[in-house]
């Protein structure tokens, strides 16, 4: 993929897709999330922040977090739009199992024009969202505003429904393991102490099961 006629390598469209997912278009988002997201070390989020400052992609406040410019927001729309139709496709029209989708949805976003993307967006008859519940923007880049509220965020006692994942193979595994989808109400019943698993009751039907910490700062709910 590219910024425009500028070359931007693959582990860059990384960093921009993890933040845009994150909710970086209108908030801080952490070095930690971002870390725990792309499986990548805290040295190296600190470096590719530094990077994405310095082209003008990204602002950076220390100890607040990162945030996309509007650069940065166009940049990172493109680049998920097109990894997304990739994963509809794989998922829609090849029978892809969701957690096996990214790796080569990564592979066929770097190979494709803007002509074939648009025609695969007509093609899947211009879908809104992807397998795991991210927005993808139309061709004139408009889309409604994803939900950023977390997992982790909510209190024992509330019910939620899951909105969406992050993009992440181990997140997505994860997910199919314990057989959580998309549109599942969940009642939080109670959330260990020290990063502890968060326990569920499956409202649908009643089973219970946990989340552990980490994951559930991934799973978007509304």
């Amino acid at each position: 993929m590219w910024i425009r006629g500028e070359r931007m390598t693959p582990k860059k469209e990384d960093y921009l897709k993890i933040i845009f997912e994150l909710g970086g278009m209108k908030k801080k988002v952490s070095n930690k999330q971002i870390s725990i997201g792309l499986n990548v070390a805290a040295a190296s989020v600190s470096e590719m922040v530094n990077k994405l400052v310095k082209e003008g992609l990204a602002d950076h406040t220390p100890y607040a977090g990162i945030s996309l410019t509007k650069k940065g927001v166009k940049v990172a729309e493109d680049l998920i739009r097109t990894h997304r139709l990739w994963e509809t496709f794989l998922v829609e029209k090849l029978g892809y199992e969701l957690f096996e989708v990214h790796d080569d949805a990564e592979v066929l976003e770097h190979v494709a024009s803007d002509k074939l993307i648009d025609k695969l967006y007509d093609f899947l008859e211009e879908p809104k969202e992807c397998p795991h519940g991210g927005v993808i923007p139309s061709k004139d880049g408009s889309y409604e505003e994803e939900s950023h509220t977390t997992l982790s965020e909510i209190e024992p006692g509330q019910i939620v429904e899951v909105d969406r994942f992050i993009d992440n193979h181990e997140l997505l595994t994860y997910i199919n393991d314990i057989h959580l989808s998309l549109g599942d109400k969940v009642k939080v019943v109670d959330k260990a102490p020290f990063d502890g698993p968060i326990s569920l009751i499956m409202v649908q039907t009643g089973e219970t099961t946990t989340i552990g910490y980490n994951a559930a700062h991934y799973i978007f709910v509304k």
